[in-house]
């Protein structure tokens, strides 16, 4: 693929070709079509890694938490996005980051994080490592005199409602989750990362400050089922199931430790009305509405099917 660069240096994209969310891969893609050179930082040489060379995209294989893949990474970059699945090692590859972008000079450095933090301080935590390690991230970037800019999403759509909740609407019709009656306001990564392509593009008005991203809407998890019958054509009901016996299918699926106290825990936020919150920040930014639960089913409504069923 040949592209039409309007920027000599690249833009660092991390976590590329990462599964969870998808914001890196999208990123890269809106970067491209607005003229930047990418550089896209992934963990391991295989086909999602050839699919962003095809975009056109400079491919470099690299570890978040060893300085000199870090300065390979970084070398030659004006602006970064730093953004990691949750894992235990997130606040070391952040600071590795950090540091190494302040040895290059780097002149925008946006930082992905969690909107849970904007509700911990020094006193006030959560049940989640994720959590801490994102709130301990975001004081030493803050310390690090780093051209910092902080992106804080919600939940994600392709997280509970995509990856988690999918085997129960195509098994059984129902949105099987821990949730309770509490209400969320889901967001699409597309939609993040169209957000922080406005901001790569042309960070210098968006220094120091902090956006909140959420869907359109914040509602229970009776309303979202009602959202996937009227899209799927099917009736969707929502079954509050148990959140210690949810946690516990998590690690039978073999989900890390980490990442299933990270998950059990944001349940039990939503069941107590944290993630019941709103913002128009993404249109201001993008000039565009969030996609809605409604859109976002329809557009995957194939991975909620039922398997072994023949299309109506």
């Amino acid at each position: 693929m040949t592209t039409k660069h309007r920027h000599d240096n690249p833009i660092l994209v991390t976590g590329a070709a990462g599964a969870v969310g998808g914001i890196g891969h999208n990123l890269t893609e809106f970067l491209l079509a607005r003229g930047h050179k990418v550089r896209a930082l992934v963990r391991r040489e295989d086909e999602r890694a050839e699919t962003l060379r095809r975009l056109g995209a400079e491919v470099l294989e690299g570890d978040l938490t060893d300085l000199a893949s870090m300065h390979r990474a970084i070398e030659g970059c004006g602006r970064i996005y730093f953004g990691m699945s949750v894992s235990a090692a997130y606040l070391e590859a952040t600071i590795n980051t950090a540091a190494v972008a302040r040895q290059h000079g780097v002149e925008a450095f946006v930082n992905m994080s969690q909107m849970t933090v904007s509700q911990m301080s020094i006193s006030e935590t959560t049940d989640s490592p994720q959590h801490k390690l994102h709130w301990l991230a975001e004081q030493a970037l803050s310390w690090s005199g780093l051209p910092v800019v902080t992106v804080r999403p919600t939940v994600f759509l392709e997280g509970f409602f995509r990856q988690l909740a999918a085997p129960g609407v195509r098994a059984s019709g129902e949105l099987a989750l821990p949730m309770g009656r509490g209400k969320t306001s889901p967001i699409s990564a597309v939609d993040v990362a169209r957000a922080i392509s406005v901001i790569l593009d042309d960070p210098a008005p968006h220094i120091g400050q902090i956006y909140d991203l959420t869907g359109p809407e914040s509602a229970d998890l009776d309303h979202y089922a009602r959202v996937f019958s009227e899209a799927l054509g099917r009736p969707i009901r929502y079954r509050d199931v148990s959140l210690p016996a949810w946690s516990e299918s998590l690690r039978q699926a073999r989900f890390p430790e980490h990442v299933v106290r990270h998950l059990s825990a944001m349940a039990e936020l939503t069941r107590r009305g944290r993630y019941d919150r709103m913002t128009d920040t993404l249109r201001k930014l993008t000039g565009e509405a969030p996609t809605s639960m409604r859109d976002f089913v329809k557009l995957h409504a194939a991975e909620f099917k039922p398997r072994g069923r023949a299309d109506s």
